[in-house]
């Protein structure tokens, strides 16, 4: 059965949320003005993929806050690595079944990019993404300081009467080291690059299988899941050896860093390696998938086929509707 005869089947049978609960007329108004009105698509679809990073980043960090503080004021069990990996993994799994229907759900740099140079996604629409990416990642980390100030105002000072300040804050086990990323003093940066670079890639590798629809041990509600606990065991296994594996948290929460403490907390020339790893570690995950891992000639699974049929008269419809919007990214990234 060919993917057109499914949606065409489906589509006569298939019942929408309108059908159930009609919405109010001014709700109507704005659905057909953000279907239709290209400043209003592309809001939405920026503000998804702006919330969905800002979850994982909120999820994430905030369980980090309590990790570190907790150890700077030496109490027990206020947070610990396994906590972290597992706040990551939630908030991977809340940006990608929320947000991702909107905004294509990337979330991450790296996957943008990737997007933009194999899987035609328009560059200016890629473009509009990594900047909302960085800034949910920034948006997050600043709220966080926020809910934190009471108990990083009065470590930081303790830490100054102590004489530590300098030698801590702006490390991964200072306060700074909450929202910015931050290699040891004395670590190779070789190392710190190779574990970058490889466990971005195992990371990329992961998510392209996961959303492969020939993959049938992987069923679509499955994907967040697999991609989510992913995110976790890397941040088990190889965080504390100085990984960010995501160029949004990273350059949002150091933007976030400096924005609270200054350029002090800019991270030296470790920064370059946070940030920008992951990108080329992301692409060579997409090439080894695509031409090791994957097969075009496989048969796609029932449940993907179900996933498509369900999902290809909104596609369609979303479109014809937005044919314009990604003309208008084609033409202008052409420029």
């Amino acid at each position: 059965m060919t993917n057109t005869r499914i949606e065409t089947v489906v589509t006569s049978t298939t019942m929408r949320l309108a059908d159930v609960h009609p919405p109010s007329r001014v709700l109507a108004a704005w659905e057909r003005k953000k279907r239709n009105n290209v400043g209003a698509h592309w809001l939405v679809e920026f503000l998804a993929e702006m919330f969905g990073v800002f979850l994982y980043t909120y999820a994430g960090t905030g369980s980090t806050a309590a990790y570190v503080l907790g150890n700077l004021s030496n109490i027990p069990n206020l947070g610990n690595l396994l906590q972290v990996g597992m706040a990551y993994c939630i908030g991977v799994v809340l940006a990608l079944v929320l947000c991702a229907r909107v905004s294509d759900g990337h979330f991450s740099s790296g996957i943008t990019l990737v997007m933009v140079a194999f899987r035609k996604c328009p560059p200016l629409k890629g473009l509009r993404l990594i900047i909302a990416q960085i800034l949910g990642a920034y948006i997050a980390c600043l709220l966080i300081y926020v809910q934190y100030k009471d108990l990083i105002g009065p470590i930081e000072a303790a830490l100054k009467a102590e004489g530590v300040y300098d030698a801590v804050q702006f490390t991964a086990q200072g306060p700074a080291g909450i929202f910015a990323l931050y290699a040891s003093p004395t670590a190779n940066l070789g190392h710190v690059f190779l574990n970058e670079f490889v466990t971005d890639f195992t990371l990329g590798v992961a998510i392209f299988g996961a959303l492969d629809p020939a993959n049938d041990l992987v069923p679509p509600f499955m994907a967040p899941w697999v991609i989510a606990f992913t995110y976790a065991f890397v941040v088990w296994g190889y965080a504390p050896a100085a990984l960010a594996a995501n160029t949004a948290r990273d350059v949002g929460g150091r933007l976030a860093a400096i924005t609270i403490w200054g350029r002090a907390a800019s991270g030296g020339s470790y920064a370059a390696i946070a940030a920008l790893t992951n990108i080329p570690a992301t692409a060579l995950a997409s090439i080894f998938y695509q031409f090791v891992l994957a097969d075009t000639n496989r048969p796609l699974s029932a449940a993907h086929q179900e996933h498509i049929a369900l999902h290809g008269a909104q596609s369609a419809e979303r479109s014809e509707r937005t044919s314009s919007v990604e003309s208008l990214d084609e033409k202008q990234g052409a420029v």
